[in-house]
């Protein structure tokens, strides 16, 4: 497809394609196992194959690390793939289920098929991680995919598109750049499913966008994600990985705890805490560890939350390199701007409780977060926690890992988003599971058939 000068896709071309996606998956070619696996393992493939070229387009976007991009971005993807690849013949089977007394003789089973084209929308973050696996999701379901990727990291949007579109059918999965109108023009189309990652104010339109054609839709958003410390939390422990997963990418991650509830007993030893785990890791492009903040934009809106008289330690920003530095807030009030909107950047607010009711009507006051994290040694405690706090996902002394376990779903709920994913979430999440009643031409009961009698209605009250 040629540059238009409207952009690098043109409405009609974006119409053109979707048209002829949904051609090509109502000719059945998605449907055989045996299609989903070779497009898989070709996809598996390709990124072995391109391996270097992803660590240096993210690095040029962020300054993000061979080791980060590895751990955070490509090892899951490959984990992702893997999954699909050995369980597809097994998730496309038919499902068995209980027959009711009812409708004996018979047998009851789900049937799973795809819901046909497919859109994934993804995030700018983890550019490769929230755009591809998401995909991976589609093709193992046995749909057709188009591609959005987030036009903000210049790079890493050019080489998924390298990739894709230089080695699979359009028809089949293809990447389109650009930026607000190329997604104003994919919104516009019909959809068999929209998959969509980022913010809850653009969630709210693409999910509009998705109710015109009645499309089912998935939205990974964000929000505000506690991370509570309780008076006989341990300490050391808990911070180090508080501290390692509020900084990764900088903050800029979904899943990151936004800010810390520390009990005022232990508030002194947690604030000591944070200040010697992030001296010790010395956060830092140089040293691999740290990114920059994705564009200016988000640069000069997270650098003015940083309220100087309330840095405890940090503070420090340099626009031109896009960094800011590693900054712990004390004393903050739920007022305070830090605390109106998810920071989505390395800033730590602590916030002071005083009884555990306290701490969790600090957390119910906001939106339901799509992560919380406990850092406790009380059973009650992490009970309750468990029963009266509302999050997508979570961790008991531990943060944004539970991510990296397939066997756990990923998704929010409320405001932080709809549906869920990863490992044989994704195919449910990109399928239909038709429910079949398969009933025997053997015998056939007159139970339901009018000319009703007493007798039928004693023998519906016992089968019921």
């Amino acid at each position: 497809m040629e540059t238009t000068a409207q952009g690098i896709y043109s409405e009609q071309e974006i119409q053109d394609l979707v048209t002829a996606q949904r051609a090509y998956y109502n000719s059945n070619v998605t449907l055989p196992v045996e299609f989903r696996l070779k497009q898989l393992k070709k996809f598996r493939d390709l990124i072995r194959k391109h391996e270097d070229d992803l660590h240096a387009a993210i690095y040029k976007d962020f300054g993000k690390s061979k080791y980060d991009n590895q751990l955070t971005e490509i090892f899951p993807l490959y984990e992702e793939l893997d999954i699909a690849i050995k369980n597809v013949r097994r998730w496309v089977q038919h499902r068995k289920v209980k027959t009711n007394l009812l409708n004996q003789p018979a047998k009851s089973y789900l049937v799973p098929e795809p819901l046909g084209v497919s859109l994934v929308i993804g995030a700018w973050n983890f550019p490769y991680n929230l755009s591809l696996i998401p995909v991976v999701g589609s093709m193992v379901a046995g749909n057709t995919t188009i591609l959005k990727p987030s036009e903000l990291p210049v790079e890493t949007s050019k080489i998924m598109a390298k990739i894709i579109n230089e080695n699979f059918d359009k028809n089949y999965l293809h990447v389109v750049e650009g930026g607000i109108p190329e997604t104003t023009a994919i919104l516009k189309q019909r959809f068999d499913k929209v998959f969509f990652t980022g913010s809850p104010q653009v969630g709210k339109i693409v999910n509009q966008a998705a109710a015109a054609h009645l499309t089912s839709v998935t939205l990974e958003l964000g929000g505000k994600n506690p991370a509570l410390f309780t008076k006989d939390a341990t300490i050391d422990v808990g911070v180090k990985r508080m501290v390692w997963a509020k900084f990764l990418n900088s903050g800029q991650l979904c899943l990151a705890p936004d800010y810390v509830l520390v009990h005022k007993d232990i508030k002194s030893k947690v604030l000591e805490s944070i200040v010697t785990e992030i001296k010790k890791n010395d956060f830092s492009v140089e040293n691999e560890n740290f990114v920059r903040i994705i564009n200016a934009r988000n640069f000069d809106r997270v650098a003015s939350l940083i309220d100087d008289s309330k840095v405890f330690f940090g503070g420090k920003t340099n626009r031109e390199e896009r960094l800011i530095e590693p900054t712990v807030l004390n004393n903050v009030s739920l007022d305070d701007a830090i605390m109106q909107d998810e920071i989505f950047g390395p800033i730590i607010p602590v916030i002071e409780y005083e009884t555990i009711d306290e701490a969790f009507q600090i957390i119910k006051r906001f939106e339901k977060p799509l992560a919380a994290y406990l850092f406790s040694n009380d059973a009650d405690i992490k009970n309750r926690f468990l029963t009266e706090i509302p999050f997508g996902s979570g961790g008991i002394n531990e943060a944004v890992m539970q991510n990296n376990n397939s066997n756990l779903p990923f998704g929010g709920v409320g405001n932080s988003g709809m549906g869920r994913y990863h490992g044989k979430y994704s195919f449910e999440n990109f399928s239909h599971f038709k429910a079949i009643l398969d009933k025997a031409n053997f015998f056939e009961s007159d139970l339901k058939y009018y000319g009703h009698s007493d007798r039928q209605m004693k023998v519906i009250k016992t089968l019921s």
